[in-house]
């Protein structure tokens, strides 16, 4: 009996997540409510409260993403800007808890934090692996260009940026990631 229970709570809590990664990625943080949430999911509201308390730990685990950066010690270090420039380009196209955090994050500190976390923790280690000396500043920038990217793309869809394949993209992009990645520091002699 409790593994049927088991399963038809984890069914619940996954339409839970999944109503609440679309209303986040469509009406932002601000106006997804939980009432919407539950009618998405087909739940009482109060089944959302009991599973994640408040809408600050709903969104908190509605917004896990996985950048999965690429191992990229096999990749020339010439070429590793190209390579995350597709790789984001892939890993970002169509992805709806991106679009609900980079929404949220504009506007409310708990998404802006979270997607600060993703970035230190994921994209930080990768780039220490090739300028260990720079690291937090080459990987600052390089959130600069692959969040600006995702935002105007994916979020304000800019038509001459989102009227570009993706291998157009990566051209434009790749060098800029390259640049970040290893060009030297400005003021360096």
């Amino acid at each position: 009996m409790s593994t049927i229970k088991g399963r038809r709570s984890d069914a619940t809590k996954e339409a839970i997540l999944a109503a609440a990664r679309e209303l986040f990625a469509s009406d932002g943080y601000e106006r997804a409510t939980i009432r919407a949430i539950a009618a998405s999911a087909g739940i009482d509201p109060a089944m959302v409260m009991r599973y994640f308390e408040n809408k600050e730990k709903l969104f908190a685990a509605a917004a896990e993403f996985d950048l999965r950066i690429p191992d990229l010690a096999g990749t020339p270090l010439d070429q590793i800007g190209v390579r995350i420039a597709g790789h984001v380009l892939d890993r970002w196209d169509g992805d709806e808890t991106l679009m609900a955090l980079l929404r949220a994050a504009v506007t409310h500190q708990a998404a802006a934090d979270r997607m600060l976390e993703i970035f230190a923790t994921q994209l930080g280690p990768a780039v220490v692996a090739i300028a260990p000396d720079d690291a937090p500043t080459r990987a600052g920038l390089i959130a600069t260009q692959v969040l600006g990217l995702a935002l105007t793309r994916y979020v304000l869809r800019l038509p001459p940026v989102t009227a570009m394949d993706r291998d157009t993209v990566v051209a434009w992009l790749g060098p800029t990631l390259q640049n970040y990645l290893t060009g030297p520091r400005p003021g360096a002699d």
